[in-house]
């Protein structure tokens, strides 16, 4: 575990590395303001330390200068902008100093290494975001959601990830914790005081109480597999007998001619990975080597890595060649592929048709035909993944909240699981310690979530993921 000192002045790029227009180095802490009054001079001659808040001003970065000695040109380091945000009204709750540089890294990194001098250390990975937390301005699930917004790959996860930060889901879940603490003061107070006949309430109210509760638990874990689906995105898999257009379904479905596409039967020999935006989710299509019997060892490399590949996809695309007859390596990928989700789908329609569709009807109940060369009926398919991976669904609750970071989810499951026993004693007639104790563990778990219970590890592995200017 690092030692992050809450005293420290902290500093880092915020933008990402490459050359841009602009670059920013960001300063916080309680010497921002020093800090930056020793290096900006502003056009005006007034120092940063005396700026207003959010005010934006021009002027250039240049290293301090000893006592009597004027500013040279070769002194400068940059013509730059400079934004102050006083304390408490800024992301970290402390003094923030954001310089606007040219964004070529030479000057980025002369403008931090002189920031650096002048007294600040560099921050850690996600420690600005960590400090908004540890210093009240957001709460936990707040803090995660940042980092979403910033890895989203589609603008149905950023929905989710705005909702997030904007605290729709804390809310939602501030508010059954609300409901649970609300039993648990009742029984504790009848348990500690039974001198003052303290009322728990009925058996039947308690039940009903939690009750209510694990049916809003229940609702917002029946749609967090939708959620983390838009958040992670989807592996699917396009498998299929040499020569069945795997390549040429993939170049296809991504519009662009990704993948060679020859005659000649066994041209991949290599898995091809490209990411597509399909409705608002994130999928990631897999053009898997068509080689089943392999005759050296490339061609067994390739097929053990479509064995992964297959393996670890959310859903395969299993193509058939319909201008052809079923052959054995057809029948033998679908005895294969017997416990995964699998899209039948048949290519080359636009050929005289061959197959047996009547076998492969009753095999898999639905076909999709297509003609990746003519680019036909690919939107359909397209429409048949989504379906599938969301069960025939995929929209947001009508109250605007879907979970979807794997660690609520599980949280959440601990707490589903607690009330379950606190009504399973209620329901035998145990006494009011056990049922408490079930909904303590229970309030803990949504604690966790919202950081009002946290281990330095726990927040540590969090913002480990972040990058060091966030």
């Amino acid at each position: 575990m690092k030692n992050f000192d809450s005293d420290d002045t902290i500093a880092a790029i915020s933008t990402a590395a490459g050359t841009s227009g602009i670059g920013i180095v960001r300063i916080s802490g309680k010497d921002a303001f020093s800090v930056a009054d020793k290096i900006f001079t502003s056009k005006d001659k007034i120092k940063p330390s005396q700026f207003d808040t959010y005010t934006l001003h021009y002027g250039w970065i240049a290293s301090p200068q000893p006592a009597g000695r004027h500013r040279l040109a070769a002194d400068i380091i940059d013509e730059v902008l400079l934004t102050v945000m006083r304390a408490p009204k800024s992301y970290t709750r402390e003094d923030i100093v954001e310089i606007n540089c040219h964004g070529g890294m030479a000057a980025l990194k002369r403008v931090l290494e002189l920031v650096l001098d002048s007294g600040c250390r560099i921050a850690e990975p996600g420690e600005f975001t960590r400090r908004a937390f540890l210093n009240g301005r957001i709460d936990l699930a707040q803090a995660e959601a940042v980092l979403d917004i910033i890895n989203a790959k589609t603008e149905r996860a950023l929905k989710i990830s705005l909702g997030q930060l904007k605290g729709e889901v804390s809310c939602k879940i501030r508010f059954i914790r609300e409901e649970l603490l609300r039993i648990f003061s009742r029984m504790e107070a009848s348990i500690d005081f039974p001198d003052d006949e303290v009322s728990p309430g009925s058996p039947g109210d308690l039940s009903a109480g939690l009750k209510k509760v694990a049916n809003e638990l229940k609702n917002i874990l029946d749609t967090s597999r939708y959620g983390r689906i838009i958040r992670e995105g989807v592996r699917v898999a396009i498998c299929g007998r040499p020569n069945v257009g795997k390549s040429s379904l993939l170049n296809a479905i991504l519009k662009e001619e990704r993948s060679i596409v020859t005659p000649i039967a066994g041209t991949t020999r290599d898995t091809v990975e490209e990411a597509v935006n399909i409705q608002g989710v994130a999928v990631e299509i897999i053009d898997t080597a068509g080689i089943l019997k392999p005759r050296g060892l490339i061609e067994k490399e390739a097929v053990r890595r479509s064995h992964v590949s297959i393996a670890s996809a959310d859903v395969v695309v299993l193509l058939f060649d319909s201008s052809r007859s079923l052959g054995k390596e057809d029948l033998m990928l679908m005895r294969k592929l017997n416990k995964k989700t699998v899209i039948a789908a048949l290519n080359k329609t636009d050929l005289k048709q061959k197959i047996r569709k009547d076998f492969l009807n009753k095999q898999f109940g639905r076909l999709i035909e297509i003609s990746a060369k003519k680019r036909k009926n690919i939107k359909l398919l397209e429409e048949e993944i989504i379906s599938l991976v969301f069960h025939g669904r995929l929209d947001i609750p009508s109250d605007g909240v879907l979970v979807s970071d794997l660690r609520h989810i599980e949280a959440l499951k601990k707490t589903q699981k607690f009330v379950a026993e606190a009504l399973n004693s209620l329901d035998n007639n145990l006494s009011l310690e056990f049922v408490s104790q079930d909904v303590k563990e229970a309030l803990y778990g949504l604690d966790v979530i919202l950081g009002l219970e946290f281990s330095e590890e726990l927040l540590d592995k969090i913002f480990s993921e972040f990058c060091i200017g966030k």
